[in-house]
């Protein structure tokens, strides 16, 4: 082989050389690439699986929620807690947000509406572990004794179970358990069962205890006075109108059958549903033709924002109405302003039925 063909292979085999060698740098970098790159396992699949499960028994709890609210009766609903303003309850709130809509879609009436807010409500505490009452709601006045009075008739009823052990013993009753009654209501003092006087001593006990009893009866009505008008007071500056019926007529504790509620529709609807015909008089027609020039009122109309607007003014935690929803779950449900705007709107038109268990 000449020395020209040597040097014409050396020549070629640099060529080649440097032609390959961007190829193998980049094969280079991707095999070191794939080698040093961890392998990291994909958690979202797990994450996404565990999310919604969880969604999937939000949405069963809300379901069961729902479902129970709308078989009980207002005064039967549970109390709703007052919940923290936490990231975790506001996200659990808005979780069951968008859940909201197949139900408020399907929402025939206000009363609807608020059975399946309520029950939304009472999902979230459920899913959050908040204690709920499982005594239903005082809807009336309360009729719980004061523990005062409770106090003072307790002492009377005592005094007067040991006035009759002392005249049982005075006429001669000597049973062991009256014996040792006696002996308990002259504890702490000097008189004995066995002196001459005991009779006198019995007399001036039996008189102490009726003049006690006395006492405590004059307390009882001297204590309700004041309270009463503590009461009448707070009244006449917070609802005079309330007031004034209440001295009217006494209050009446309903304590027999409840009324059919098919009856009380019919009665109201034959009231408020049925056109009557009044007789006309020569003066309607004066008033009409007065009444011709005056400027009718725009229609009012409710949108979603005016709903939104009168819920975000309002306390989140003031005391509820007859339903028990506090003004917290119309802010954190939001799906429920523009149906609530909705059903308003329906509510006054003519002839509209109003529920009156809802409200007024």
């Amino acid at each position: 082989m000449s020395p020209n063909s040597n040097d014409y292979d050396v020549r070629l085999f640099l060529y080649l050389a440097e032609d390959a060698a961007p190829q193998l740098a980049e094969q280079t970098a991707n095999v070191d690439a794939a080698v040093n790159t961890p392998v990291v396992v994909d958690s979202n699949d797990d994450g996404t699986v565990a999310q919604e499960l969880e969604l999937e028994q939000m949405r069963s709890t809300l379901e069961e929620a729902i479902v129970e609210t709308r078989s009980t009766t207002l005064e039967n609903r549970p109390r709703l807690p007052r919940l923290a303003l936490s990231k975790r309850n506001r996200a659990v709130v808005r979780a069951l947000n968008p859940m909201l809509v197949t139900y408020l879609e399907a929402s025939r009436d206000l009363c609807d509406t608020d059975s399946i807010l309520f029950g939304a409500a009472l999902a979230v505490c459920r899913i959050i572990g908040a204690k709920l009452s499982t005594a239903g709601r005082a809807t009336g006045q309360s009729s719980a004794i004061p523990a005062w009075r409770i106090r003072i008739e307790e002492r009377i009823a005592k005094a007067r179970a040991l006035i009759g052990r002392l005249i049982c013993f005075r006429s001669g009753n000597t049973r062991p358990r009256i014996v040792r009654t006696v002996r308990m209501a002259f504890a702490g003092t000097n008189v004995s069962l066995s002196q001459p006087d005991i009779m006198q001593k019995l007399t001036e006990r039996i008189d102490d205890l009726k003049q006690r009893i006395a006492a405590w009866g004059k307390r009882i009505r001297r204590y309700t006075e004041r309270s009463t008008r503590f009461n009448q007071n707070r009244l006449f500056q917070s609802d005079q109108k309330r007031l004034y019926k209440s001295l009217e007529r006494p209050i009446v504790s309903g304590t027999g059958p409840a009324p059919n509620q098919a009856d009380m529709v019919a009665f109201w609807r034959s009231l408020w549903s049925e056109p009557v015909n009044h007789n006309e008089g020569p003066w309607t027609e004066v008033v009409a033709s007065q009444c011709a020039s005056i400027t009718p009122m725009d229609p009012v109309i409710i949108t979603p924002d005016d709903v939104a607007e009168a819920v975000r003014r309002a306390p989140n935690w003031k005391s509820p109405g007859l339903d028990g929803l506090h003004h917290y779950w119309l802010k954190g449900f939001m799906v429920c302003h523009s149906v609530l705007a909705r059903q308003f709107q329906e509510a006054l038109k003519p002839l509209h039925y109003w529920d009156h268990s809802f409200g007024s």
